[in-house]
């Protein structure tokens, strides 16, 4: 055994051994003992005359085997034993070997550490009161709100890990604070002064997806699925995300500031001309005027653009959401109707379009009013476009009395239908 580091350096020497020794090693890793059977290809005369020595057998054939017991036997046979097999292949490859197993749960077992490191963390930093600690302790003992995040992050770089955590962390201590004053952030201001860098906490990066994980848990919130849920989330915990990007396209509909009529508005409406509104054009926004006593709402831009030059004359409000409802179609909607005017909404009715309104109604309840989308809208407006399964799918969760009776005809016909089909119906109502 004294001379296990001797036998290492004598068969380091001899590159005959080299494959027969990468061999070794996999299968002590593999059994944590001499076991299993090796198996070399193509080798060469002087490496099966080598190996052959040890193992007490003559090769003749260029694909050789043996198992890993044959060879430790054969070394107890050399000038060097007794040798343990195991110190010998850590002197030969210069590390320490530990069994895949073993490797394993040693991994698991810093896994862990992390883990509580970063709870240990938050604790000194925050206090056990904290929304962060307890978003923590989640994490480890429930394995969820962000648990397989960290955990990924974690194997491609632990320092970045750790450092992606506490961000995290001090995100939700931050807002936690913040939310004691009703106070509100831009996203890119608000990342910027945790991380340095204003994109940090973007919808899709890894620290953004940590951060949908932490609010969710503090505010006992489910994941969003889209966009629009997205930004409601971080609304809810007073992170302001881009103002911009969120329009809808209105015409005929005025807005109020404390100081009055916005005049932009009013000269659009004076002219019937269509504009596009933004979450940041609501900001001042404090209610809203329709012309006429009731609002019409459009889901397709086309249509909106139909309707439009088709209706001149007409005292009208129309709005286009452009597909799923955003945040600024969501909050004018509100608007409107707490101005007392009721609203008729129309969409496509396909799965995604039926699921829109169905939506709408379940948020909004009676104020909004389901239009042109009864069974005979759907015969009037079809197409030829099948409806796949997930769309069947879909169409079972639709709960609006009308809306469900329609469902139930698009599950026998199994198309699509949309409101271009019905373009003169539409025009005809306004």
């Amino acid at each position: 055994m004294f001379n296990s580091k001797e036998c290492a350096g004598y068969f380091k020497s001899q590159e005959a051994y080299r494959r027969c020794f990468l061999e070794l090693r996999k299968k002590w890793k593999s059994y944590g003992k001499a076991a299993g059977r090796i198996t070399l290809r193509e080798t060469t005369e002087e490496e099966r005359r080598a190996i052959g020595g040890v193992v007490g057998k003559v090769f003749y054939e260029k694909d050789i085997r043996f198992s890993a017991a044959e060879f430790e036997q054969g070394l107890q046979k050399t000038r060097f034993a007794p040798v343990d097999l195991k110190i010998v292949l850590e002197e030969y490859f210069g590390e320490t070997l530990s069994t895949n197993q073993g490797q394993k749960q040693e991994q698991q077992q810093k896994k862990r550490e992390y883990l509580e490191g970063l709870c240990d963390y938050f604790l000194e930093e925050a206090g056990s009161e904290s929304a962060a600690v307890s978003w923590m302790q989640e994490v480890i003992f429930a394995r969820k709100f962000g648990y397989h995040i960290l955990l990924r992050e974690y194997g491609k770089d632990p320092v970045q890990a750790e450092n992606l955590a506490r961000n995290a962390g001090h995100a939700l201590m931050k807002l936690e604070s913040a939310q004691m004053t009703e106070s509100e952030c831009p996203l890119a201001v608000f990342a910027a002064e945790i991380s340095g860098n204003p994109h940090y906490f973007d919808r899709g990066t890894a620290a953004g997806q940590l951060l949908v994980h932490a609010v969710c848990f503090w505010k006992k919130a489910e994941l969003p699925e889209n966009a629009h849920q997205w930004r409601e989330l971080l609304q809810g915990a007073g992170i302001v995300p881009d103002n911009v990007s969120s329009m809808l396209h209105a015409c005929g509909l005025r807005m109020k500031r404390k100081d009055g009529w916005h005049p932009a508005y009013d000269a659009f409406c004076t002219l019937k001309e269509p504009y596009v509104i933004t979450m940041e054009n609501l900001k001042e926004i404090t209610g809203v005027q329709t012309v006429g006593d009731c609002v019409y709402v459009v889901e397709n831009e086309m249509v909106f653009t139909y309707l439009l030059n088709n209706a001149k004359e007409e005292n009208l409000t129309l709005l286009c959401t452009s597909g799923q409802l955003r945040a600024v179609a969501l909050e004018l909607i509100r608007m409107i109707l707490a101005s007392g005017v009721r609203i008729y909404y129309s969409g496509d009715i396909d799965p995604d379009g039926v699921g829109i309104a169905d939506r709408l109604w379940q948020k909004f309840g009676d104020g909004i009013q389901i239009w042109r989308m009864t069974p005979e809208d759907y015969e009037s407006s079809l197409s030829g476009e099948t409806i796949g399964e997930i769309g069947m799918t879909k169409l079972g969760n639709i709960k609006n009395p009308l809306l469900r009776e329609t469902a139930e005809h698009m599950k026998v016909r199994r198309l699509a239908a949309y409101q271009e089909n019905i373009l003169e119906d539409l025009l005809g109502d306004l």
